[in-house]
């Protein structure tokens, strides 16, 4: 699928300098940057329904420092 988007001459000098310094091409920048933002999106999404679910549950934490003394550490 290819598709065309609109830049700013400073905004496609900015997509230039980083595609550049990541040796890559402009069209590879691009679907670097779109994959790693859904990705990230989707972490946050993910972990925030999982924390959700934990507090629901009526799960609470607790410090460090019990742990380490029950696993002997």
């Amino acid at each position: 699928m290819a598709f065309s988007i609109r830049l700013t001459d400073e905004e496609r000098a900015l997509a230039e300098s980083y595609a550049k310094m990541h040796s890559c091409s402009l069209a590879e920048a691009f679907k670097r940057a779109l994959f790693e933002k859904i990705e990230d999106e989707y972490d946050l999404t993910v972990g925030q329904e999982a924390y959700n679910e934990y507090v629901k549950e009526g799960k609470k934490s607790r410090p460090i420092d019990e742990l380490f003394k029950e696993c002997d550490l």
